[in-house]
């Protein structure tokens, strides 16, 4: 007996799956419009997302530009006062050699 209710059980479950599924199916086909809302939602709320961490990383980005604007200045300046101070300590020198040759290798002409 007990090997006789097994299959009617089995058989139930199968059917009621195969009911459940094509009860799905039809709910599927009877709100179809609420299906490819709630997908073109979905993708609109990716790419919002997406679009705001790009933006942040713009900002990141602007920020990087502004200090290394500034800190490429920084370094011009620096080194234009260490060439000054290069060729006053070589105007000094009595014989000009080291003046001339320190015009030589900045490019400037006197």
């Amino acid at each position: 007996m007990a090997s006789s209710s097994a299959p009617p059980r089995s058989a139930a479950a199968a059917a009621s799956k195969s009911k459940n599924y094509v009860g799905f199916m039809a709910n599927a086909k009877k709100h179809k419009h609420s299906f490819i809302q709630f997908f073109a939602m979905t993708g609109i709320m990716l790419l919002s997302v997406r679009s705001l961490g790009q933006k942040y990383r713009i900002h990141d980005l602007q920020e990087d530009t502004y200090a290394l604007k500034e800190e490429q200045e920084s370094l011009s300046e620096r080194m234009k006062s260490i060439k000054r101070a290069l060729l006053h300590e070589a105007s000094l020198d009595s014989t000009g050699l080291f003046a001339s040759r320190l015009r030589l290798l900045f490019g400037e002409e006197d």
